[in-house]
């Protein structure tokens, strides 16, 4: 007892010194930002002091540049002292969560090293109070145990014995408590951290990062990594630990948030997650959704589908020969062979479609149609056919140019012969000359410019053209229907959203841009959702960065995939090195509600639970619809008494989700926040959604409306039911009238009637 004591004491002080030199250094920090403040004001100030404000030559523009440049510098080195203040504002509360003992082959000390968000670090000893649960070093304590052990450091491998491991609870710069552990994370740690409540935003998860999760954010060298992770098994967690962990690593490379971008399926995932790399002392990255690539890409008359608009509408059809055309529309045009097919369009467009035409200026003769085609075809270095026609285009307006002038001679000359101009012959042939002009350049590019929706709508219009284009390749049966109803949709303005991934690889192969070349590092969260096509574009749009890819083939909803997907992936986006990596541990849930939600996918387990053990899932019986909405009410009391802070209510569809919302206000006084598809936040409390906006998002309770044969009774409904249950934490209850859904009727399920 008194060796613990002692031990606690021993941290005790240690805390104390790394706390008081905290306090320190965010005294010094103060002052230097409110310094630099002061610096800020007094070069904006001489700038309108000593610069004019209406610039009249190129000095005085010269004068003003060196003063934005100053400003900017002061600006930039202000910012970063602000920052620097926060971090350690935030390292005052809780410097560090862990602490390792190595003893290093050839030293002769054991060395205490305490983990934290951040290097702390006395600048004129260089003593290292703290480090960076990034640096190599730290990496010891989420790798191995006790025992042997090694690192990466600038002079090579370091070979070391680790002989302790110990973790803390730090709270308001007061010690708690701590244990020694043998492995990297004790259970104990992580069962108070998943027994905690649920929150609006994603927590960080560096104080309980698993060996097989550390393995995945420090992995530098793989160019395209896919994680294939069971629900809760914290894949994007992960992902946003890794964007930290490579920001750290890339400091010296000149790598910076701006360089990574996390695509995630809609903007309720987006803010849920964007607090986590704040969190680690880390900028946000850009976040975005395909939906909102493809509204910025495609021209303002267009009105592309949204994603979640197709699911809902998909859900929304009853089984039958209209549901089945659009999955098999869905299907095809996210195909490998619909990539074939639109290649060979592009192909077949430059060599037979183009209308090239024999070129005049003023009578004189420039270039025949056949001209222009061999040089057009003759594309030895494989230009993009929109830049190789624009560069056609400029060599035609650079032989017009000289041209233009003598014709505009001749029309000042016939100007002058005519009456009611003699005041304004220049102005009216010059205004002539620019209409003559207008009128020839839009003559020529009837053939130098692509119009991609036209060019894609053809394909659809001219039925015989497509299946000229298709000989060879296997087509769906139903293929008129689906030439004939897409053609009829575009023809209104509107894209599908199965038809905005081949529309965007087809204007990105035709045009040859890469809008996005900055991006270095891409996070595709759901990446079991996409198709081959999503991914040709994600090849071009991306063409510069590495990738990494979280999926859960389970959650697929509207396909029938499998682990093979990831392999056509490596195969399309083809980097030097791609690695496979599986996650089968579910820390999300209570064991009891994971074993549920693994009976939900039939008799083969996919994953294994954390022994966390909380309540048994309840499925709950009403005998009619107003029944079912009370105990439904009564429920969501229960769990807020209870303690939960967060409740979700999981429906099949936006459409259930209305309809329950509205029923429930009458029942209930609690605030209930219906999430829709233009909803851009998750707040606490009740929330009323559908299964496909849950993808990603975890609540304290769960409560599914309708858990019936009628609303879940195929593969595609039992994706959205598993999707639905599996994001409770601690409770999760089921309600249903008539027949219950035979995803549920396995044994020892409780069940509860009126």
């Amino acid at each position: 007892m008194k060796e613990n004591q002692a031990e606690f004491q021993e941290e005790v002080t240690y805390l104390n010194e790394t706390v008081n030199f905290i306090q320190n250094e965010l005294h010094s920090k103060e002052a230097a930002l409110s310094q630099k403040k002061n610096d800020l004001i007094a070069s904006r100030k001489d700038m309108w002091d000593d610069t004019v404000h209406m610039p009249q030559d190129i000095e005085d523009l010269i004068d003003i540049y060196k003063y934005i440049s100053e400003i900017n510098s002061v600006t930039t080195d202000y910012a970063n002292v602000h920052k620097s203040l926060n971090q350690y504002k935030k390292a005052l509360e809780a410097p560090y969560f862990a602490r390792i003992d190595i003893l290093e082959e050839g030293f002769p000390e054991v060395d205490k090293i305490y983990i934290g968000l951040m290097n702390i670090m006395d600048k004129e000893t260089l003593g290292v109070y703290v480090y960076d649960w990034r640096a190599p070093l730290s990496g010891l304590f989420y790798r191995y145990e006790l025992g042997p052990g090694s690192y990466s450091a600038p002079l090579g491998t370091i070979q070391c014995e680790i002989s302790r491991k110990r973790q803390f609870k730090i709270l308001n710069s007061q010690l708690k408590y701590f244990f020694d552990c043998s492995l990297a994370i004790s259970d104990a740690v992580l069962q108070e951290v998943l027994s905690r409540n649920s929150s609006p935003q994603m927590r960080s998860i560096v104080e309980t990062i698993q060996r097989e999760q550390d393995l995945i954010i420090r992995d530098v060298e793989t160019e395209l990594l896919i994680v294939q992770g069971s629900a809760g098994s914290g894949k994007t967690s992960i992902a946003l630990h890794r964007i930290a962990f490579l920001l750290y690593h890339g400091l010296s490379s000149g790598l910076n948030s701006s360089n990574f971008l996390i695509l995630s399926p809609n903007d309720i995932l987006n803010q849920y997650i964007s607090t986590v790399l704040p969190e680690l002392g880390e900028e946000n990255v850009q976040q975005t959704t395909f939906d909102s690539i493809a509204f910025k890409l495609f021209p303002g008359e267009l009105k592309p589908e949204g994603r979640s608009d197709q699911l809902e509408k998909l859900i929304s059809l009853p089984e039958g020969p209209e549901k089945s055309l659009k999955r098999e529309s869905i299907e095809f045009k996210g195909s490998h062979t619909f990539v074939q097919i639109l290649d060979r369009y592009i192909d077949y467009y430059a060599k037979r479609i183009v209308p090239f035409q024999d070129v005049y200026f003023n009578g004189v003769f420039l270039a025949t149609r056949q001209q222009l085609k061999n040089r057009f075809l003759k594309n030895e270095i494989d230009i993009p056919m929109a830049k190789q026609l624009k560069k056609i285009e400029k060599v035609i307006l650079d032989k017009v140019h000289p041209l233009q002038k003598e014709r505009l001679k001749k029309i000042e000359q016939i100007v002058q012969q005519c009456e009611g101009h003699e005041l304004e012959v220049k102005p009216f042939s010059r205004l002539l000359s620019l209409k003559e002009g207008k009128k020839f350049l839009d003559s020529i590019q009837t053939f130098t410019q692509v119009d991609c929706f036209k060019m894609y709508q053809t394909l659809f219009t001219d039925k015989n053209l497509f299946l000229k284009l298709s000989q060879g390749l296997e087509l769906p049966q139903n293929i008129e229907e689906i030439l004939s109803t897409t053609d009829h949709t575009l023809k209104q303005g509107q894209i599908g959203y199965e038809d905005c991934a081949p529309l965007l690889y087809l204007t990105l192969k035709v045009e040859g841009s890469h809008p996005l070349s900055e991006i270095k590092h891409v996070i595709i969260d759901e990446a079991q959702d996409y198709y081959p096509i999503h991914y040709e574009v994600f090849k071009h749009l991306f063409n510069k960065a590495s990738f990494t890819l979280l999926g859960d083939i389970n959650q697929t909803i509207e396909k029938n995939t499998g682990i093979s997907l990831y392999d056509d992936v490596i195969n399309i986006l083809n980097k030097k090195k791609s690695l496979k990596l599986f996650l089968t541990k579910s820390y999300r849930s209570s064991y009891e509600v994971n074993e549920f939600t693994q009976k939900i996918l039939g008799p083969v387990k996919n994953s294994s639970s954390f022994e966390r053990h909380e309540a048994e899932p309840q499925i709950v019986w009403a005998d009619n619809f107003a029944s079912l909405t009370q105990q439904m009410a009564q429920a969501i009391d229960a769990y807020l008494d209870q303690g939960y802070e967060s409740i979700g209510i999981v429906c099949k569809s936006q459409q259930d989700a209305t309809t329950i919302y509205y029923q429930l206000l009458k029942h209930t006084k609690v605030n209930l926040n219906l999430v829709t598809t233009c909803d851009t936040t998750l707040n606490k409390g009740v929330s009323i959604l559908s299964a496909y906006m849950a993808k990603g998002l975890e609540f304290d309770a769960v409560l599914v409306y309708q858990a019936s044969a009628e609303k879940y009774s195929s593969e595609f409904d039992r994706k959205l039911l598993y999707v639905a249950c599996t994001r409770a934490l601690h409770r999760l209850s089921l309600y249903y009238t008539g027949e219950l859904s035979g995803f549920l009727k396995f044994s020892n399920t409780k069940k509860s009637g009126n």
